[in-house]
């Protein structure tokens, strides 16, 4: 799995990770994210608290087991997820 740690933005630290989401996807890629990969460790997705779309992807803020929240960004135009706790 290759990382490449990027700069802060606004205030929040984003780790961007190869595979870091996984996803369900029926008709489309990344319908549904089911677990995170953060700081090593997998968490499974327990609640999408909202979902809305980007000119260039899809977005999701999601709870994790320990109820901790982050949004997801799925970049369409990379095929790169961006994961940014909080």
């Amino acid at each position: 799995m290759a990382t490449a740690q990027v700069p802060e933005r606004a205030g929040k630290s984003v780790l961007e990770v190869t595979d870091l989401v996984m996803c369900r996807s029926d008709s489309e890629y990344a319908e549904r994210p089911i677990a995170v990969i953060w700081e090593g460790q997998r968490w499974e997705v327990v609640e999408i608290l909202a979902r809305w779309r980007t000119p260039g992807g899809k977005c999701f803020r999601v709870s994790i087991q320990d109820g901790q929240t982050f949004e997801l960004f799925y970049d369409e135009t990379t095929d790169a997820w961006r994961v940014t706790p909080g």
